[in-house]
């Protein structure tokens, strides 16, 4: 991309009645961040919106269907030192993991986890540093849903 282009990411913190958050983990060819976990998120795609993308990463990663009405914006961010522009989503929906349909190529597991759970998965270096990182930040946007 030109300096001063973006193109605009989405993402999906997904949440279950027993507050968990989904987590799926990156397929082993993927170049960045390979068999790490994180929360569902793409690429939005020439003619789609931020909800339409969203909509559309979730349900090709998971097989997980959402009207875009479910889906809860929570905020829009520049990542540093990319030329990202990206939206972060958050969705209540219970779905059982044996359930899910993984991407080829994309995700190859999936699980719920509890806050106590992700943070000792951060802290083991499981889950993708960027959202790692995210995690930190939405920790007061995250106490309504993630026990």
């Amino acid at each position: 991309m030109k300096k001063g282009e973006y193109h605009l990411v989405v993402f999906v913190w997904v949440f279950n009645s027993r507050g968990e958050l989904l987590l799926t983990k990156r397929s082993p060819e993927k170049r960045s961040y390979p068999n790490k976990w994180d929360p569902t998120g793409g690429a939005v795609l020439a003619g789609e919106n931020s909800l339409q993308a969203v909509q559309r990463e979730l349900f090709e990663e998971t097989g997980i269907r959402a009207e875009q009405s479910e889906f809860e914006w929570i905020e829009t961010y520049r990542r540093a030192g990319k030329n990202d522009i990206c939206d972060i989503y958050f969705l209540r929906r219970d779905a059982e993991t044996d359930e899910l349909v993984m991407q080829e190529g994309e995700t190859c597991g999936a699980m719920w986890v509890s806050r106590q759970e992700l943070e000792r998965m951060i802290a083991q270096d499981m889950v993708a540093k960027p959202d790692a990182f995210r995690y930190r930040q939405l920790q007061e946007k995250l106490a309504g849903y993630l026990k």
